[in-house]
């Protein structure tokens, strides 16, 4: 089911600064940068690789990311793990057990199809499936 590891997503609390960092630190090449309404966050991708790193910053103090960043800091945030179905993937989540967060796939950012499972069910990791159209 899993074909690899998609990316990983790190929380930021200033998007900019963080790509810099990573940019000037460890090398990586700025991939493009992306507001996903939805979710209430600002995306930047830094590929490593055949994955990449997904820095993201909240756009609004009632966003996800901002409770994160509030509750635990800065830091990783999810695991992402592509998958060919996620529609066939959350199936088989549920047929084992796990606890969704989405039900249904949602818009992510870079165009993917994405759903989380509940940490609770996944030894205290936020994990992300995601489809991409290649």
């Amino acid at each position: 089911m899993v074909r690899k590891v998609d990316h990983i997503g790190i929380a930021v609390s200033n998007l900019d600064e963080a790509v810099k960092l990573y940019q000037d630190v460890l090398g990586l090449e700025l991939h493009g940068t992306e507001v996903v309404p939805e979710q209430k966050v600002r995306v930047a991708f830094l590929p490593v690789g055949d994955t990449e790193i997904e820095l993201l910053e909240s756009t609004s103090p009632e966003g996800p990311i901002a409770k994160f960043i509030e509750a635990k800091g800065q830091g990783v945030q999810h695991i992402a793990f592509k998958v060919d179905s996620i529609e066939s993937a959350l199936e088989e989540m549920k047929i084992k057990g796990i606890r969704l967060i989405d039900e249904k796939p949602r818009y992510g950012a870079g165009g993917a199809k994405i759903a989380f499972l509940h940490p609770k069910s996944t030894n205290g990791v936020l994990i992300e499936l995601c489809e991409r159209m290649e």
